[in-house]
């Protein structure tokens, strides 16, 4: 499957708004995640090992990728998942359930030690019971993820004035930094609270043609609110474009705002990068079901 660049009929005369249908890239490792995995897939080969071991939490766009990476290339999985009191509802959580259908066994552990997953002792009883594996961070950001991300922007998007992306753990909006061109400026819409990810952000950026617009995370990380789920629903009904409630969701959301609002200079082309997780829409509308809440609508 293949990217592509879709043009997003605004009614604001002055901008040009296309999506990068990242979302796209391939059936079940969804965009960002395709990205940061293809070199360190290459490199656990390598290495020969035949065993990937990562971390997250039960809603993990990176977990599900991990399990179906793994299962197409020939590796075993393993997940350590945040949350002791989820050893027992696999099944209730789409998420978990397709990693496992991929083949992915679990270790789930409380929220404190949870904590010390980059812990080299942390890691040493992992490896006492799991044997040799290799190590994929939470989220999947590293050196190897980051060159993976720098593939993102192609020759064709030299013309856009702005790329905006949303931003989880920093590795693909580090990743489009560095494969943008100075007269570029990358905007990053965290999907969390809190200012540590400048910092992360500058370990792996080589240019400083980039802001966060922190104004649009709804709450924190996987919060969502009414408004924002209608946009979504709106989004996709009016541009056929589904849209994940954590990440780009929000993102697009704070685009369109700033459209709205003039952020933009007169004749700014924009192109947003989707950066796919929508596996996640079905685990969100469980939780919004339970508090008789609006869901995404999912069409066909």
């Amino acid at each position: 499957m293949e990217t592509y660049n879709q043009k997003i009929q605004i009614e604001h005369p002055n901008y040009s708004l296309f999506i990068k249908r990242e979302d796209k890239i391939h059936p079940h490792v969804s965009g960002n995640k395709f990205r940061k995995l293809k070199y360190n897939l290459l490199q656990a080969k390598k290495d020969k090992k035949e065993t990937l071991l990562t971390f997250g939490g039960a809603f993990s766009n990176h977990i599900l990728a991990v399990a179906a990476a793994g299962s197409e290339h020939g590796f075993k999985t393993i997940g350590i998942i945040r949350g002791e009191e989820l050893h027992d509802k696999i099944s209730d959580n789409p998420t978990l359930q397709k990693a496992k259908d991929f083949g992915m066994i679990f270790e789930f552990v409380s929220r404190e030690n949870y904590n010390h997953k980059n812990n080299p002792k942390f890691i040493t009883k992992l490896e006492e019971k799991f044997g040799n594996f290799y190590l994929l961070p939470e989220g999947g950001t590293n050196e190897l993820a980051i060159k993976g991300c720098e593939e993102i922007l192609i020759n064709g998007d030299t013309e856009f004035d702005f790329v905006c992306c949303a931003v989880g753990t920093g590795g693909t909006i580090s990743g489009i930094i560095n494969c943008s061109k100075p007269s570029q400026q990358v905007l990053g819409f965290p999907a969390l609270k809190g200012d540590f990810l400048s910092e992360d952000i500058r370990k792996f950026a080589k240019n400083s043609n980039w802001e966060l617009i922190t104004d649009y995370h709804f709450g924190g990380y996987a919060k969502v609110t009414e408004e924002l789920i209608v946009f979504i629903n709106e989004f996709h009904q009016k541009y056929k474009i589904p849209l994940d409630p954590i990440y780009s969701g929000k993102m697009v959301f704070g685009v369109m705002d700033l459209i709205e609002k003039n952020w933009f200079p007169d004749n700014s082309k924009i192109l947003v990068i989707h950066t796919g997780g929508l596996q996640g829409i079905a685990g969100m509308n469980n939780l919004l079901r339970q508090k008789k809440q609006i869901e995404i609508i999912i069409h066909d």
